[in-house]
């Protein structure tokens, strides 16, 4: 079972939640919540000292209050990868953003992540469709 905390302090988009001592989560774990009826992502980005945690929202938190309910998933952020995913728009949390539905992809990505070595770079010219035309 993960971890459950409780939201201490909101600035902005910056919100500070407290675990119970030892079930800190990771730098980079996503935390999640609900509101007003959907998910809300939080990512942590400090540990403060004392069960704290500094974590940044990926969307809006108009509305939320302190002692509002926070889980943590652990596992970092993570965007679907693949043939599925050429051609759709997707936000920072994997969520398709262009009117389709999210597709569920085999491979997922943490959104932090080293870029590929250069010698697994393909360095071969290719027509990359886009739908756009240039008049």
């Amino acid at each position: 079972m993960m971890a459950t905390g409780t939201i201490k302090a909101i600035k902005g988009v910056v919100i500070d939640v407290e675990f119970p001592e030892g079930h800190l989560p990771e730098i980079f774990e996503a935390l999640e919540l609900q509101h007003e009826g959907k998910r809300l992502v939080l990512e942590v980005q400090q540990h403060l000292g004392g069960g704290m945690v500094r974590t940044v929202a990926m969307d809006t938190t108009g509305g939320l209050s302190r002692g509002t309910v926070v889980e943590a998933t652990g596992r970092p952020i993570s965007v679907p990868v693949g043939e599925v995913t050429l051609g759709r728009v997707f936000n920072v949390i994997g969520e398709a953003i262009d009117g389709g539905e999210t597709p569920k992809a085999k491979t997922y990505y943490p959104i932090h992540r080293d870029a590929p070595d250069f010698q697994d770079q393909s360095t071969k010219t290719q027509v990359f469709e886009t739908g756009m035309k240039v008049v």
